[in-house]
């Protein structure tokens, strides 16, 4: 049996899922029995290293192949000489949104930290050896390395397919009717996701089946991809990803080293390993690239937007197109009778940048939110007073009625929790016993849910425990211990009770864990699967004539705590192992799928919520500018597991304050190399910077966004923090910073 329609004939109590339990695989981690990609070795295991460009733009004349193969430890260097064609060709896309990939198709060099040749040894230290044995020779170009020097373009997309204009009403109309115009630019950096664990790959060959140990966001994807690349079919891939030491987005996207290292071990019939070092993140495996952006918001005498204009640039590669699209930020939240989002792209001899958590609304909401504190200075109204003037009750645009929105209740409870009432409105006017400048700014938050495709399997055992299996990935959001309380919830077991499988591709498709969807994705259909499971079960009970529950079929049954219970007289029950062991079944198997009702989605505008405050102090005298408090108020939908959504929002508020005051790329324009590609000189948030975190979980009930209510949660977090931080500086400071990251320069006089 297999169902997507909720059941009117069974109910289930809510008394698993809500609860804040601990994660299932912290006790691994933290005792080091976590297996990750580069902890496989295989027998006969060979070790492989990239050769990368150190120019950003040219081609590479010679390599010293002969002084690299002469080491004893070396057993091949692949070069565009030598590399075995691929049945796909890389320079074409691979769908849904696959990237064109860097895999030594010719000796140009587009990027630094190109591969440029990848050398295979019996030892990590061998193979590090020979790639600078190879001594590469470059005839270098002069670099494109920002707005001053890239190639404009007009894109046909943006992000993964968005529109690159979206307009509603008339803008200029409405400017030209507006009392005041707010007009002002925006930059982002381009930025970088250095997750705890580099990209890595084990790949192993028998025959035409090909087993990767590997961190992967999009299991059964990902194994279709591969299988085109090399000929084969996509069942005969196997990708093991049971934990990933974060993602963000890049681990979704096929990458060259992996795709050479695979190559490799086809090529020499042996397993390669394959770890990019830290530096060798920066170029090749995506990032979130720079933009340009400008707002032109007009604003009636009674504080009333009267048009809202974003325009984007954002920066992508010479061979590829990813773009930021930032200016669809503007879209979704504020009332305005006119709307206009557009973008150009920027091509740059940088690698091709792509999905990075919260891409677009990060960088876009970074500019919009600073924006509207601007807006709000020009008419003198409270920055959040202004935003609730100009609340949105339908779609801004479409006019689509939202699935939920709490938004309301997060600005009253976050601005409560923190203080905003006593916030002057005129900046420079609070300061700390020690003298400091103190401002407090904020944020609105918002972040659509989109949903995946995705597949599982529940198995209710004769013992009464229960298997649920998905290939979906934990990258640190908990998704081991969310899903399998839907699950249990959906079996009617306690969570100790039910043993979850996931991350290997051999299991039902999960989905795509990325955009805040994995958990209403993969639940679903892990719901489904359990509930699959359970019917199944109340028709063997109801149709036995010994069973306490026989003739219920009409009236119903509730499932609890291993037990199934008629609805209409609940102290008539049976354990699911006697209802097993009459039946004569050792187990009962319920598949489930997962999709988005396409009415509904059309019908109705779907997103998260939420408000960020924020509280700064600068030293007056070095303008050294330190976070003191961050709260965060957010509406989700229903909360599976509270402990592990206050855990995501407070990664995204760092993240959010990083982005603010932290994180940029450096690149040398000489070369167009990174200048910065290290946890030394990258700058990253440590404890010391963050030191009060608060996240308030506003209760919403979401009856269209999907039958678990789910809404993500992952990524909200940082769109209302980057403008919360930069508001508050210029409320201690009265310095209007238009650049991120905010600088000690941009704070002195």
């Amino acid at each position: 049996m297999s169902h997507d329609a909720p059941s009117a004939q069974i109910t289930r109590y809510g008394s698993n899922a809500g609860q804040p339990l601990t994660r299932r695989d912290g006790l691994l981690k933290v005792t080091g029995g976590a297996t990750y990609a580069a902890d496989n070795n295989p027998e006969g295991l060979l070790y492989a290293v990239t050769a990368v460009s150190t120019i950003a733009r040219g081609r590479v004349t010679s390599l010293n192949v002969a002084a690299a193969k002469a080491h004893p430890g070396v057993v091949e260097v692949l070069t565009p000489e030598n590399r075995p064609p691929l049945a796909h060709d890389p320079n074409d896309k691979m769908p849904p949104f696959g990237f064109r990939i860097e895999v030594l198709q010719d000796n140009t060099v587009r990027y630094a930290n190109q591969p440029i040749a990848l050398v295979v040894a019996e030892t990590l230290e061998a193979a590090t050896e020979g790639a600078a044995l190879l001594n590469p020779q470059f005839e270098a170009e002069a670099p494109r390395t920002d707005f001053l020097n890239g190639v404009r373009f007009q894109p046909p997309a943006v992000g993964i397919g968005s529109p690159p204009k979206v307009e509603h009403g008339d803008v200029e109309a409405g400017l030209a009717a507006a009392a005041r115009v707010m007009e002002a630019e925006y930059e982002t950096p381009a930025q970088y996701h250095n997750a705890m664990e580099p990209h890595a790959v084990v790949a192993e060959w028998k025959g035409d089946r090909l087993t990767l140990d590997m961190p992967n966001q999009a299991l059964a994807m990902s194994c279709a991809s591969y299988a085109a690349y090399f000929g084969i079919p996509a069942e005969n891939v196997v990708i093991r990803s049971p934990f990933l030491g974060g993602g963000f987005g890049s681990k979704a996207i096929l990458n060259g080293p992996q795709m050479l290292a695979i190559i490799a071990a086809r090529m020499l019939k042996r397993p390669v390993k394959l770890a990019l070092s830290r530096a060798q993140m920066y170029g090749p495996v995506g990032h979130r690239g720079n933009t340009w952006q400008k707002l032109r918001i007009g604003v009636d005498e009674r504080g009333h937007l009267t048009a809202l204009h974003h325009r984007a640039i954002s920066a992508t590669s010479t061979f590829d197109e990813f773009l930021e699209p930032s200016a669809n930020a503007s879209t979704h939240l504020y009332a305005s009778p006119a709307l206009r989002a557009e973008h150009e792209g920027l091509r740059l001899d940088v690698g091709t940048p792509g999905p990075m958590r919260a891409p677009g609304e990060a960088s876009g909401s970074a500019a919009l939110e600073v924006a509207m504190d601007e807006a709000a200075e020009a008419v003198r109204i409270d920055p959040l007073e202004f935003r609730l003037r100009n609340y949105a009750e339908t779609e801004p645009g479409t006019g689509r009625p939202y699935s939920s929105k709490a938004l309301r209740e997060c600005y009253a409870e976050g601005a409560r929790r923190f203080g905003w009432a006593s916030r002057p409105l005129a900046p420079r006017q609070m300061r700390d016993d020690n003298g400091f400048l103190v401002g407090w700014g904020m944020g609105t938050a918002l972040f659509p849910c989109p949903h995946f495709p995705a597949e599982a399997r529940a198995t209710l055992r004769a013992d009464g425990t229960a298997l649920v299996e998905t290939a979906g990935a934990d990258m640190g959001q908990g998704a081991w211990t969310a899903l399998a309380q839907i699950a249990a919830e959906a079996l009617g077991l306690d969570p100790d009770r039910v043993e979850f499988h996931s991350g290997v591709s051999t299991l039902p498709d999960g989905g795509v864990a990325g955009g805040s969807a994995h958990t209403a994705s993969a639940g679903l259909a892990l719901h489904n699967a359990g509930r699959d499971a359970i019917e199944t079960l109340a028709a063997f009970a109801t149709s036995e004539p010994e069973s306490p529950l026989f003739g219920a079929g009409n009236i119903g049954v509730v499932a609890r705590n291993g037990r199934l219970h008629r609805r209409d007289d609940e102290s008539r029950s049976e354990s699911y192992v006697e209802i097993l062991k009459r039946a004569g079944q050792s187990e009962v198997i319920g598949s489930g799928r997962s999709a988005r009702d396409p009415e509904l989605a059309q019908a109705y505008a779907m997103y998260s919520h939420g408000a960020v405050f924020a509280e700064v102090k600068v030293d007056p005298d070095l303008g050294q500018v330190r976070v003191t408090r961050l709260v965060g108020a957010f509406a989700a939908g229903r909360i599976i597991n509270p402990r592990l959504v206050e855990s995501q929002y407070f990664g995204g508020m760092i993240w959010g304050a990083s982005f603010a005051l932290h994180e940029k790329a450096v690149v040398d324009r000489r070369t167009g190399r990174v200048m910065n590609g290290d946890l030394a000189e990258y700058h990253v948030p440590v404890n010391a910077d963050i030191p009060s975190l608060e996240a308030i979980l506003v209760p919403e009930v979401d009856p269209y966004v999907n039958p678990l209510g789910v809404k993500g949660v992952g990524e909200i977090g940082i769109t209302g923090t980057v403008g919360a931080v930069a508001n508050a500086v210029w409320h201690a400071t009265g310095f209007r910073v238009r650049k991120f990251p905010i600088r000690i320069e941009n704070l002195i006089a």
